[in-house]
Formats: structure tokens, C-alpha cells, sequence
């Protein structure tokens, strides 16, 4: 479907419906091919859009009223061209035709060919070996024989009637009207105004739906006309041709489909076959229709009962709720009642308990006062002890730091014997060279076990001294048992 253009050059038209202002324009098409050169450099491209510019360029002052690209290869873009009128084709072609262009970024200049592009419609030829070569078909009948002219894409605003407030939808008068100047009409059939053929279309198993529905901008028609011979003149005035809308300021243009019946839509068996399955639907409908108003009753009269219900249930619900809350209330003064006995009954044990009470605290008070005597003689003895302890700990420390004295003066005095020892070796060894390797030896020797003797001597103190510590521990805590 091509959206309605606007066009300034009215001509060449053919007046179709002066009543409805619509008129018939030769198409004036051609198709520009440009031969593209070979691509050398990899990732550059050709722009579709500078070459249709190039070719506008060329026809100045002369313009297209619509160009687009319908084929694009690496070998050549086939343009295809809409001039305003018929006579201006020629003109195009020769401004075209063998003519070279020249685009940015390429050396070579790219030829460009021009020719009348190829308007597809059926012909006489076609039509009669359709009708020849087809069969099951009656050419006495109508609709099977060469008598009705399909159409598609009529815009719908330029068939509504003029005192139609719906212009969403086309009007089989203004269609009747613009197409019976071709001869008298016998039936036409316009599917959008069927609000049950979309069903019908769509019952039909394996049945390609070719209708479209809704708020469209186009629409489908059928026309069939009594006669063969206004059949042939519709298709022959149509052949070529697209429809014009002249209104008061500005003119548009459609292009229309145009085409003849190969599906005998308007014969009398098909128009039967609708017939009765539009009747089968309405009838469909109105069981369904019958259906939710049953099943409106329904739901209004289920809604009545559950009303009912549930007022029964709330009285049943008040009722219950005014048994509880009695029954509550007599519990409530039973409880009420129990409460009262048990606090006469707790005042009296209170009372007793607090003469017991006062009792016993005057003789904690007594315990408590005997018990703060025992503790503060307890704890002068065990002041006592531990001041006893603390300086036996110090005389301890003193003998322990008047023993590590001692050892680190004989560990001095050992170690300067060493460097003694060691001066005299040295001397030695400067003397006897050849018997450097084994005094070396042995005065290693001798020097490992001087020193396992001292770490001997400094455990075997510490043993002593740890021995001593651990038994005037003891005897500490044992003094502090016995005192308790």
C-alpha cells in the first residue's frame, strides 16, 4: 500500500466521477539503471543516496515525484521513477539514457540506462486463457466468466459519503456511482463492510486471508458489471492508469491494484456459501448473545442466593457472637468472683508470711553480723600470710640475682681464659704452620665442650633455683590451708 502523494500537474487527467472529484492519471514510471565500477579498495562503499541525487540532477529542470531503489547488486542500482506527467517520460528518457555520472571518491564515470518501466496488468490475452484454460467454470454464469474487475488499495476517505459522520468506511453507493460510468453493475461486495467476513475467512481451512480489517487507510472492492462489455472498458480505461483525488486546494494520487476475478468470488454458489455461513454466524452470534444473558441471569441470580447466605450467615454470626459474649460475661463474674476469694485469701497468707518475714530477717540480720566478724578475721590472717609469702619471694629473688651474678662473673672470667687460651694457640700456630689444620680442630673441640659445661652448670643451677621456688610455694599454701 503507497500512502497518497500530492500532485501539482492535473493535465493529463481523466475525469472518472466529477460528483466525487475523482479522476484517472496515467502512470508515467521509468526505470534508471546505473552500471557501478569495480570496488579495488576493500570496505568502501557507494551510496544509494548520492547516486538518486545525481540522478535528479540530471533532469533539472524536470522532477521525479518519487524515486526509490528496487534492486541494488555490486554491479549495478536499478532506480525506479515517477514523472508528474506522461508527456515529461520521453523527455526523461533522452536527459537519462546512455548519459554517464561521476561520484565522489571513484575515477570512473558510471553509464546510466533508461527505459519505460513495465506496467503489470492483465491484458485481453491473459483474461481470455485464463477463461480458456480454467476449469469448473460456466461462462453462462455469472461471476465465472469475465465480469468482475478486482480491486485493492482504493483509499477509503476519497468513497465515503458525503453525509456519512463514519469516514473510516467506504460507501458501496459512491463505489456504485464512480464505477457504473463503465457500464451498468450488477453486484459489488466490499469485505471491510462485513463485520462477519473476517470470521468467515478465517473458518475456511486452508484459506489464505487476502482481506484486511479495521481501521485501514485502503480497501478491497469487488466490481461486477452485467455486461462483458463494460467489464473490457473498465479494464481497458484502468489499464495503466492510478486514481486522483482533486480537492479544493491540492490534488493527490494513489496507485491502485487493479485485476480480474480468478476466485469467482461473485458467483452465485460463492455468494450463497457466504450467505449461509453469515446466517450460521448470526445465528452463532445470537446463541451467544442468548447464552451470556442466560449466564447473566445466572451469575445475577447466584449472586442473589449468595446475598441470602450471607445475611443468613451474619444473623447466624450475630446470634452466636451475642450466646459468647453472655456466656463470656458469666464467665467473666465467675472469674471475677474466684479473684476476689483468692485475694482475701492472699491478704491473709501476706500478712502471715510478713510476721514469718520479719522474723527471719532479724536473724539473718544476727547471721550476717556474725559472719562479717568471721570474714574480717579471716582476712587479717590471710594479710598476715601473704605478707609472709611476699617476703620470703623477695629474699628468693635476691639469692637467685646474687646467684646470676655470680655465674656471669665466672662466665667472664671463663671467657677470658678463652682469649687467653686463644692468644697463646694463635701463637702457636704462627709458629708450627704445618700443624695449623689440627689445633684448629681441636681447639673447636675443646671450646664445644667447654661451653656444654656451662650450659650444664647454668641449668643445673636453674634447676636448684626452681627446685627452691617450688617448695617455698608449697609450704606457703600449706600455711594458708591450715589457716583456714
Amino acid at each position: 500500500m503507497s500512502n497518497p502523494a500530492v500532485c501539482s500537474d492535473v493535465s493529463d487527467a481523466v475525469e472518472l466521477s466529477e460528483q466525487f472529484n475523482l479522476y484517472l492519471k496515467p502512470i508515467a514510471r521509468i526505470n534508471v539503471s546505473v552500471q557501478l565500477p569495480q570496488l579495488k579498495c576493500p570496505g568502501k562503499t557507494i551510496s544509494n543516496w548520492e547516486v538518486m541525487e545525481k540522478v535528479k540532477n540530471m533532469i533539472k529542470p524536470h522532477i521525479f515525484t518519487s524515486l526509490k531503489v528496487t534492486k541494488s547488486t555490486l554491479d549495478f542500482i536499478r532506480l525506479e521513477g515517477e514523472a508528474e506527467n506522461k508527456s515529461h517520460v520521453k523527455v526523461l528518457l533522452l536527459k537519462l539514457d546512455g548519459k554517464s555520472i561521476k561520484l565522489s571518491g571513484f575515477s570512473d564515470t558510471l553509464r546510466v540506462r533508461a527505459a519505460p518501466a513495465k506496467i503489470h496488468f492483465p491484458t485481453r490475452h491473459d483474461m481470455a486463457s485464463y477463461f480458456r484454460d480454467a476449469k469448473n467454470i460456466n461462462e453462462m454464469k455469472p461471476g465465472e466468466r469475465p465480469d468482475t474487475v478486482y480491486f485493492k488499495d482504493l483509499p477509503t476517505r476519497w468513497f465515503t459519503a458525503q453525509n456519512d459522520s463514519n469516514k473510516d468506511k467506504p460507501s458501496e453507493t459512491v463505489l456504485n456511482s464512480v464505477f457504473s460510468v463503465f457500464g451498468e453493475i450488477r453486484c459489488i461486495d466490499l469485505p471491510v463492510l462485513d463485520p462477519y467476513r473476517k470470521q468467515m475467512t478465517e473458518s475456511k481451512p486452508g484459506t489464505i486471508q487476502t482481506f484486511s480489517f479495521g481501521q485501514d487507510l485502503t480497501f478491497e472492492a469487488y466490481v461486477q458489471y452485467k455486461e462483458y462489455v463494460g467489464f473490457i472498458k473498465a479494464m481497458d480505461c484502468l489499464r495503466g492508469m492510478k486514481l486522483m483525488y482533486r480537492g479544493e486546494d491540492k490534488a493527490l494520487t494513489a496507485n491502485i491494484k487493479v485485476d480480474f476475478d480468478k476466485t469467482k468470488h461473485l458467483s452465485e454458489k460463492a455468494i450463497r456459501d457466504r450467505k449461509a455461513e453469515r446466517e450460521r454466524l448470526q445465528a452463532a452470534e445470537r446463541e451467544r448473545v442468548e447464552q451470556e444473558r442466560r449466564k447473566k441471569e445466572e451469575e445475577i441470580r447466584q449472586k442473589e442466593k449468595e446475598r441470602l447466605r450471607i445475611e443468613y450467615e451474619k444473623r447466624e454470626k450475630e446470634r452466636k457472637l451475642a450466646e459468647k459474649l453472655q456466656q463470656q460475661e458469666l464467665r467473666r463474674r465467675e472469674r471475677e468472683e474466684k479473684r476476689r476469694q483468692k485475694q482475701i485469701a492472699k491478704r491473709k497468707r501476706e500478712e502471715e508470711e510478713k510476721a514469718s518475714l520479719k522474723v527471719a530477717q532479724e536473724s539473718r540480720k544476727l547471721l550476717i553480723t556474725q559472719r562479717k566478724l568471721d570474714s574480717l578475721r579471716l582476712m587479717n590472717e590471710i594479710f598476715n600470710n601473704v605478707k609472709t609469702v611476699k617476703m620470703k619471694e623477695n629474699e628468693l629473688q635476691q639469692q637467685a640475682a646474687q646467684e646470676k651474678e655470680k655465674l656471669r662473673q665466672m662466665e667472664l672470667s671463663k671467657l677470658k681464659q678463652i682469649e687467653e687460651d686463644k692468644k697463646r694457640v694463635e701463637a702457636e700456630l704462627k709458629k708450627q704452620m704445618d700443624m695449623k689444620e689440627q689445633e684448629r680442630v681441636l681447639r673447636e673441640r675443646l671450646l664445644r665442650k667447654r661451653q656444654a659445661a656451662k650450659d650444664r652448670q647454668k641449668e643445673e643451677n636453674r634447676e636448684a633455683l626452681r627446685m627452691k621456688l617450688t617448695q617455698s610455694t608449697v609450704r606457703l599454701k600449706s600455711a594458708v590451708v591450715m589457716k583456714r
